[in-house]
């Protein structure tokens, strides 16, 4: 039961952390990030955010770094907005999936382009 709870909360911050992303954090690295999911451990204490950014690997690294010292404020305005007993710590990781899926396109595309050859 209390995983059908930690994943509403963890929708719910996906969702309010795309909010404050765009609109509260206010340092120039954070451009063109995406909130891809959140996991929410069981009994609510920590949450890790996967991202993805748009733009080359370095911007991805400073974007990585701006979230981290951004953290504490990100974590007190979920925990204004989400009424729950503890916030949960945040931790931020690159959303690996989608570039695995562009790979993986790529690939079978090339084959196709084989095949036809």
């Amino acid at each position: 039961m209390s995983n059908v709870r930690a994943d509403r909360v963890g929708e719910q911050i996906k969702k309010e952390l795309a909010d404050i992303l765009s609109r509260e954090v206010k340092d120039p690295r954070v451009q063109f990030v995406t909130v891809t999911g959140v996991d929410v451990t069981g009994d609510l204490q920590q949450a890790r955010v996967f991202i993805t950014v748009l733009g080359e690997e370095d911007d991805k690294e400073e974007t990585l770094k701006a979230l981290q010292k951004a953290r504490g404020f990100i974590r007190s305005e979920i925990g204004n907005r989400i009424h729950l007993r503890k916030t949960p710590e945040i931790s931020f990781a690159f959303d690996e999936s989608i570039d695995y899926g562009n790979r993986i396109e790529r690939l079978l595309k090339e084959l196709n382009d084989e095949e036809r050859k």
